[in-house]
């Protein structure tokens, strides 16, 4: 069983910058990719951005030059710093990570509302 606690969402100006954080914890916890999703009322869920084991990273075309993941691998951690947020950043965050057996976890969430 693995637990996903997430913060580091609330609201923010136009430009202006977030840090994600969701650490891992339980004993099924793997190092595989960790990856971090969006989801906007009516819309369907997005893969924002990637990191695996090894840190090697990916992000959807949409965040590229504006969102960077990381991860702290001793602190079962994965991090999204969100720069130049806009108004379409605005969506409820979720990370997800691996456990032993292939399976998958999710967070319970974090609202990041980008607005004036």
């Amino acid at each position: 069983q693995v637990q996903l606690v997430e913060s580091g969402g609330g609201s923010v100006q136009p430009g202006g910058s977030l840090r994600l954080s969701c650490v891992a914890s339980g004993n099924m916890f793997d190092f595989s990719a960790m990856k971090w999703y969006r989801q906007a009322p009516g819309k369907q869920r997005e893969l924002v951005a990637a990191i695996t084991s090894d840190g090697i990273t990916n992000y959807t075309d949409s965040v590229k030059g504006r969102f960077t993941i990381s991860r702290d691998n001793a602190q079962n951690t994965v991090y999204l710093q969100m720069n130049s947020l806009r108004s379409e950043d605005t969506a409820v965050y979720f990370c997800n990570v691996g456990a032993t057996g292939g399976r998958r976890y999710w967070g319970q969430g974090t609202q990041v509302t980008v607005s004036s």
